[in-house]
Formats: C-alpha cells, structure tokens, sequence
C-alpha cells in the first residue's frame, strides 16, 4: 500500500467519527455509510471493508448511545456492506467522463445507498433483537420507521454526492473520472 491510500484511508474513517459525533442528535442521518461506501468505490471492497471496521472501532466504543458487545460487532461488520458494495461495483465502471450521465447515475448511486441500508438495517435489527430477546417481527416493526429514514437519507446522500466526491478523490488519488460502463 502506498501512502496516499494509508492517508485516505485515514482521512476517511476519521471523518467518519467526526461525522457520526457531530450527527450523534440527528438519528438515522449518517454520512458514515456514504464515506465508507465512497472508500470502497475508490481504494476497493477491502479497503472500504477496512474503514467500516475501523471506524466502528472507535465510535462503537464510545457511542454516544451506550455501548453493547453484540450490537457493537453487528453494526462494525454490516458497515462493511457498504465498503464492499463500493468495491464491487468499481469493478463495473470504466474511465470516462461524467457529460450526459449524471443524473442517471445519481439515481443509480441513490438506489444503491437505499438497498445496502436495507440490509445494514435488516442485519443490526436482527441482532438487537436477539440481544435484547424481542422477537425479530416487532423488533423489525418498530425500527420500520428508523429503517424507512435511515434509508431514505442515504439514498439522497448517496445520489447527490457520489459523483463529485469520487471525481475529487480520483483526481487526489491519481486516477481518472469513473462511470458505469
């Protein structure tokens, strides 16, 4: 690994943190998800996987809304979701130029931030469920509206931030533009 993605790599799971604290009041609004996502899509799924855990490492620890192992360990390995889902869809795009495409892939991005918050959700549900011996269908029930605004802001995080945040990172990485082939 070279420097510049051990210091993105670090930017980015620190602005993680910094984020999550200072929208600790905001519930459901993270841009967390969008930065690892982002990590993913620019540096690959494992890196992306890698800010995920790492910056679940820290925040989890010291959450503002208390601390539970179990939960703990969920929410760090279904934030890797999103790093993955990054990576993974890299693979599908090829070096072009943005003209005449933004606004299809800013749906496309949307769309991906709300499907992978629905899993994220569906899997940190389970688990607090289990963990705090609920049943799953009214765990599930009751977080339905959490889950509805956690994945509605991350599809309009995802759709209106994705292309400029990955033209900037590419260029600071030495790369060229990307889009779906």
């Amino acid at each position: 690994m070279n420097i510049r993605k051990v210091s993105t790599i670090t930017t980015l799971t620190a602005l993680c943190i910094a984020t999550n604290y200072v929208l600790a009041g905001i519930h459901q609004v993270k841009i967390m998800d969008f930065i690892v996502f982002i990590g993913g899509f620019c540096l690959g799924p494992l890196m992306g996987a890698s800010i995920g855990i790492l910056s679940w490492l820290v925040y989890g620890t010291m959450n503002p809304y208390g601390f539970v192992p179990q939960v703990w360990l969920a929410t760090m390995f279904s934030e890797t979701i999103y790093g993955l889902v990054g990576g993974l869809l890299r693979a599908r795009f090829v070096p072009t130029d943005f003209k005449g495409v933004r606004l299809r892939l800013s749906i496309f991005f949307g769309a991906i931030g709300f499907i992978s918050t629905f899993f994220y959700d569906l899997a940190t549900n389970v688990v607090y469920a289990s963990v705090f011996n609920v049943s799953v269908i009214v765990a599930l029930f009751f977080g339905a509206p959490f889950t509805i605004l956690h994945q509605v802001s991350n599809a309009a995080i995802f759709g209106m931030s994705s292309i400029p945040v990955i033209t900037v990172l590419e260029k600071l990485l030495g790369s060229e533009r990307v889009v779906v082939s």
